[in-house]
């Protein structure tokens, strides 16, 4: 049983109030750990430790400071093995996935905003004898609240430009998958990051999450989660005029031509609609097929995907691992049957899997194809977030975009086709905050990523996320 704790004050701490929650393995179901269960108390203590790191660490020299994210870069590298299964047993994803994509990143994530943060520039303007300029300063404290599908990536894609840009933390990593943000402490303080600069509470979003949002001293919320969620934290923060970055749902969109290359389509789609068990907030879960090619698409997609292996998550071999709880687990399924009372058909998958020995009670799910159902019916308009995509066929562009752009999220689109007048239109008309033509999750850290309508507010990654946790101030000189 392993038991984790805080990271406060670069001290490992137990909640204050002694409680625990339970941590299960989703390949087993069965309970490996205990995680605290923090609340406000906890969010003070951590609060109070970053308000005293803040003048120190915001004062540091920018070389010093570098120094300091990179060995965390490094550390993370370091113990990159160590992560990968943490990473698998905490959240069922496989170890391949972990290993090659989640890790990875986040060594990535410190070693990206250490650069950046010596070349965070301000802008000058000069007008005859007058000079304005402007300042970009460290907020102090901000929060950062991460979700539990890719759980140390995404924590890290907050916590470093937020500690680049020179303010200290009070971070919140899902109470559903916590155990490589407690690992994070231990690299934080093997790379020597001053104690208070990085505080990390465990436990509950309506507890010690909200603890967070609420605190009259953290400056700035910083969100990746769902749009309910993220409403909430709105409504909460909103009157208090904190900063708000929010990433939020989705229900995107992979839009598939006739003239595309049919080949690579294949095999991106494959795994666009299915990676990490379809846990990732940019897979494309509606997939339109241009009718000249869609009874061939959906034999050879369906074969594809029936091929699929579903696997311990801890086997290198394994390309398809459990989902993260058995709440969302029963979720998915409940989606599926609402699907088939919708009027569509399933044609791959559909069921859970129950693998043998001691992954039998383990929350596996076979990747789901359904077609049938119509634009407004909710199995299409609602996030399952899960392996379950829906396919439909469409005749001319026209309509290809209006079941694109019929949802209320807009996070990501995906456009298969060879004709650049027509990716061109769909990049600028397709109401999302990303568009990939010809290719899926090529992630550049220099770009803005976010959403449109109901995925979310505010932009993340590159200049967007240092500004976001800056405060912009100009001065002007009369000579």
């Amino acid at each position: 049983m392993q038991v984790i704790q805080n990271y406060i004050g670069g001290k490992f701490v137990p909640p204050a109030s002694g409680q625990y929650l339970d941590n299960h393995n989703p390949a087993t179901g069965e309970i490996f750990g205990k995680i605290p269960d923090s609340d406000a108390t906890d969010v003070e203590t951590a609060t109070q430790a970053a308000t005293t790191a803040f003048p120190a660490w915001a004062a540091l020299p920018l070389e010093q400071r570098h120094d300091i994210l990179r060995a965390i870069s490094d550390g993370i590298t370091r113990h990159l093995h160590r992560l990968a299964e943490a990473e698998t047993l905490d959240s069922g994803k496989t170890i391949f996935a972990s290993s090659t994509v989640d890790i990875p990143r986040a060594a990535l994530n410190f070693k990206f905003f250490a650069t950046a943060l010596l070349h965070f520039a301000s802008e000058s303007h000069q007008m005859p004898g007058v000079l304005s300029y402007t300042l970009r300063q460290p907020l102090g404290v901000v929060g950062c609240i991460s979700p539990w599908n890719l759980p140390l990536y995404l924590f890290t894609w907050k916590i470093a430009p937020a500690l680049a840009a020179g303010n200290c933390v009070v971070g919140k990593p899902s109470e559903v998958t916590p155990l490589t943000a407690f690992l994070l402490g231990e690299i934080c303080n093997e790379a020597g990051l001053p104690p208070g600069v990085l505080n990390i509470v465990h436990g509950l979003g309506p507890k010690a999450g909200e603890a967070i949002v609420r605190h009259p001293h953290i400056k700035a919320i910083s969100f990746t989660g769902s749009t309910r969620a993220g409403a909430e934290i709105a409504r909460i923060a909103a009157p208090m005029f904190k900063k708000l970055s929010l990433e939020l749902g989705g229900k995107n969109p992979n839009l598939i031509f006739a003239d595309c290359d049919y080949d690579k389509m294949l095999d991106t789609t494959v795994r666009s609609s299915f990676s990490n068990q379809g846990q990732i907030c940019l897979c494309g879960s509606r997939i339109y097929v241009e009718s000249s090619i869609f009874e061939k698409f959906k034999k050879d997609f369906v074969a594809r995907v029936n091929a699929l292996k579903i696997g311990d998550p801890m086997h290198p071999e394994s390309r398809h691992g459990a989902v993260v709880s058995k709440m969302h687990f029963e979720k998915i399924l409940s989606y599926i049957e609402l699907a088939k009372q919708e009027g569509g058909s399933v044609i791959a998958g559909g069921k859970e899997v129950r693998l043998p020995g001691n992954l039998a009670g383990g929350w596996f799910i076979a990747p789901t194809v359904i077609e049938g159902l119509p634009l407004a019916c909710r199995t299409n308009q609602e996030e399952i977030f899960g392996p379950v995509v829906t396919i439909q066929p469409f005749d001319a562009d026209d309509e290809a975009l209006v079941l694109a752009n019929g949802v209320p999220y807009g996070l990501s689109a995906t456009v298969w086709t060879n004709s650049l007048s027509r990716a061109q239109r769909f990049a600028a008309e397709l109401q999302a905050g990303i568009v990939w033509v010809n290719c899926w999750l090529l992630r550049d850290l220099r770009t803005p990523f976010g959403g449109v309508k109901n995925s979310g507010v505010g932009r993340e990654g590159g200049w967007d996320a240092m500004r976001f946790f800056t405060e912009t101030k100009n001065v002007t000189i009369a000579g």
